[in-house]
């Protein structure tokens, strides 16, 4: 059996690949009600229960693709977002199961180690802000939904954590420390990785900027830090820049495959695979601090082949 290298280490060794998107490749499949845990339609995490060869299609492309990481397809299955749904009592089952599909289908590729990330992505509520419906809720309860996901993700066997499209920073401190109460709870000590999403403006959604986002959460206990979703890369690189001139900690940017555009209701993301690759390898060659880079809304597994041969030819020097 291959030794795997911990990511906090592999980092230091080499630029990982991370997966495309997960709910831009469900919307493909054209889910009806019917295909969703009690017809609630919408569910994507749960049709890991419901059509589990859909999920680990959507992950096996990946791999081939190139990628070194998945992410778990556990993106709403925090215990406040599972309630919304009927299962925010099975959270931790919940959680374990969708991690455990995930390792079996890394497991199927035996080329070289590949690595699963747990996705924990925001409640819905803004615990910054005042609005009556999205801020006024006890902090201990977000920390709780995150904590109880985090040891569900642990025990399925995930190889780190990945706090996702955050649009409060309050809310990621509070899922950094929920993250480390399910480790200390388990035993097990992974990376966590800290993400946030920002505007054009490179803002998060209650207008805090990319600096006093980093400042918040470098010293507790990260293992990287990063941006995903909301713009494509090129609005990206302002933050990107500052964050390289930053000493702490790695980078993740994970765009999406350029700006959403609305068409008929639905975003619709146009930035081709050979576009993003361009501008991700003008990255790798400019920001030596970037560490990890993938694909979000739009993205695919071509997006990710091209990543895969951008990051192939650079460390090859070709």
């Amino acid at each position: 059996m291959t030794v795997k290298t911990p990511i906090d280490e592999l980092l230091r060794q080499k630029v990982l690949l991370f997966d495309g998107a997960m709910g831009t490749e469900i919307q493909k499949l054209n889910p009806k009600p019917e295909d969703f845990p009690d017809g609630k339609d919408g569910f994507n995490d749960g049709l890991s229960f419901t059509k589990p060869e859909w999920i680990k299609g959507i992950h096996r492309n990946y791999l081939k693709a190139g990628a070194d990481c998945i992410e778990t397809n556990t993106f709403g299955s925090n215990k406040l977002k599972l309630e919304e749904y009927g299962y925010g009592d099975e959270t931790l089952e919940f959680n374990k199961k969708i991690a455990e599909l995930a390792v079996g289908v890394a497991n199927e590729f035996k080329d070289r180690p590949r690595y699963v990330i747990g996705s924990m992505g925001p409640t819905g509520f803004l615990p910054s802000s005042n609005d009556p419906s999205l801020g006024q809720i006890p902090l201990e309860q977000i920390r709780e939904a995150f904590e109880i996901q985090a040891e569900g993700l642990i025990l399925g066997g995930v190889d780190a954590l990945l706090i996702e499209t955050s649009q409060d920073i309050l809310e990621v401190k509070l899922a950094i420390e929920g993250c480390h109460n399910a480790m200390n709870k388990t035993g097990k000590k992974i990376p966590i990785i800290a993400n946030v999403t920002l505007d054009k403006y490179g803002k998060m959604l209650l207008g805090t900027n990319v600096q006093a986002a980093y400042t918040t959460v470098a010293e507790m206990g990260v293992t990287a830090f990063g941006l995903n979703c909301s713009t494509g890369p090129v609005e990206m690189s302002p933050s990107v820049q500052w964050l390289d001139e930053q000493d702490d900690l790695p980078l993740l940017v994970v765009p999406n495959a350029g700006m959403p555009e609305n068409q008929g209701g639905r975003a619709v993301y146009k930035m081709n695979p050979e576009e993003m690759a361009r501008v991700m390898g003008e990255f790798l060659s400019q920001y030596k601090k970037v560490r990890i880079i993938g694909g979000c809304c739009g993205t695919n597994a071509e997006h990710i082949a091209l990543l895969r041969k951008i990051i192939d030819e650079k460390e090859t020097g070709k």
